[in-house]
């Protein structure tokens, strides 16, 4: 794959020899899954503080998932088209500014409408990150290795997002959950700008392709956003209802208007491939199951043991504490025996800690969840950066921003089903509904083990665009 790396290092040698493009990419990942959960423990304060009802700060949290996960395939094709480089420093840079309004916000609608462009920011960084991860390590083990650190930071954001929250808030009050991102932002601004290499941009392409990639937007806010008003209006609602209707709508429009594009963003022949749709699948139903127990546990530690803020964050420390062992754990075994193993592996193990969590009750012992915690994090661990790799050693390499952007924006779309379903479940009794709610995502995690046994590469076998 072409860069402008200085070729006097062989690549092989290229991630130990040179970790800055790296570091520059996982310091913007991290910022954006850190924002997707380190709100949740800081939602009484800013309620308080901005006088916000419960409507407000619904929208505070998931205002954000909507624009990142609708925005996520226009994003892609972007990259694709104009460089994964530049797009991502215009993510960075939105994304930064937008958690300064966060900070300043005055007023909860203010506080919605930035983190709705923190979104866009989001949105932008994410393809990009993983376009330009293949073009830092073009050697297939390095890259491997490469995904296996960008999932580690990816899964230490998303767990311990609730346990900085829970410091922050009680230490600094709620505006330094978003100050945060203000130094992290600008270290990462200047080490990819000068760090980072070019991916190649495919600038011959006639256009966009904008009324599809409206129609796929259009598709997947409908969709989150009926998700997440199932969980307050119900799931038959004539507002959820009509929000699934346009989802519907939208993803038809989408696929008719691909199949007669000349330069189609998403060229449906993708998901022909058996490695690149099995982990677009795994990744919806390995972050509905993850993210939704994220969201519950929380509510459980504060309603069920009245733990604080700091209390609860601290309790979830089991399911961080193991992320980067089962990260680092995923990209050797990928770069060795291809992503099949880790991903039925990690799979099967977070399906076992997700059935540990039926002990959970009234009166149970914080240590008889530790190991549950700890098997749902590792087994997210080493499934994430395994399925990461297969999706983009599956599509080709002028693809690669538009294959991250669609493996992505399943995986938001899994977030927003976890939580909204889990929610709804846990609306006539959080214990009961708790246990409902990892049956559900415990048999997910299972049909994703399945899934990828039966499609994704072993050892050996390289996935289709890698022969090519």
């Amino acid at each position: 794959m072409p860069t402008i790396c200085p070729p006097a290092a062989p690549p092989r040698t290229a991630l130990r020899s040179s970790p800055l493009p790296l570091v520059s990419l996982c310091l913007g990942y991290f910022m954006v899954i850190l924002d997707v959960t380190v709100v949740t423990v800081a939602l009484p304060a800013i309620g308080g503080s901005l006088h916000a009802g419960v409507t407000g700060l619904q929208w505070v949290v998931d205002g954000y998932t909507l624009v990142c996960a609708g925005l996520l395939l226009f994003c892609g094709g972007l990259g694709d088209r104009l460089g994964g480089k530049a797009v991502f420093l215009s993510g960075l840079l939105v994304f930064t500014l937008a958690s300064a309004g966060c900070a300043l916000a005055p007023t909860v609608t203010a506080l919605v409408a930035a983190r709705l462009v923190q979104g866009l920011g989001a949105a932008l960084m994410v393809p990009a990150s993983l376009a330009l991860l293949r073009t830092a390590y073009p050697e297939r083990a390095a890259r491997a290795r490469a995904f296996g650190v960008w999932g580690t930071v990816a899964g230490l954001a998303a767990g311990a997002g609730p346990v900085l929250g829970g410091l922050l808030v009680t230490g600094l009050g709620w505006r330094s959950v978003f100050l945060l991102n203000l130094p992290v932002g600008l270290a990462a601004l200047l080490l990819a700008a000068r760090h980072v290499p070019h991916s190649p941009a495919g600038r011959a392409r006639r256009g966009l392709d904008l009324p599809a990639q409206t129609a796929a937007a259009v598709a997947l806010a409908a969709l989150t956003t009926g998700c997440i008003e199932a969980g307050a209006l119900g799931w038959t609602h004539p507002a959820v209802l009509g929000a699934f209707a346009a989802a519907v709508c939208g993803a038809l429009a989408f696929l008719l208007l691909e199949r007669r594009a000349p330069a189609p963003m998403l060229p449906l022949g993708l998901f022909r491939l058996r490695a690149f749709s099995a982990a677009a699948v795994i990744g919806v139903l390995l972050n509905a199951g993850f993210y939704g127990l994220l969201f519950l546990a929380p509510l459980y530690f504060q309603q069920v043991h009245h733990y604080s803020a700091l209390h609860t964050g601290m309790a979830l420390l089991p399911a961080v504490g193991v992320v980067a062992v089962g990260s680092a754990l995923a990209g050797r075994l990928t770069a060795r025996t291809g992503p099949r193993l880790p991903v039925v592996a990690g799979l099967v193990v977070g399906a076992a800690g997700l059935l540990g969590w039926l002990a959970a009750g009234p009166e149970t012992p914080w240590a008889v969840l530790a190991l549950p915690m700890a098997c749902v994090g590792f087994g997210t661990a080493l499934t994430m950066p395994a399925s990461t790799a297969a999706v983009m050693e599956a599509a080709p390499g002028e693809r690669g921003g538009v294959a991250a952007a669609v493996f992505n924006a399943a995986r938001q779309t899994g977030s927003a089903l976890g939580v909204a379903l889990f929610g709804t479940l846990v609306a006539t009794g959080l214990v009961p509904g708790l246990h409902l709610s990892v049956l559900i995502g415990a048999a997910g995690f299972l049909t994703a083990a399945a899934l990828a046994a039966r499609r994704l590469p072993g050892a050996g076998h390289a996935a289709p665009a890698d022969r090519a």
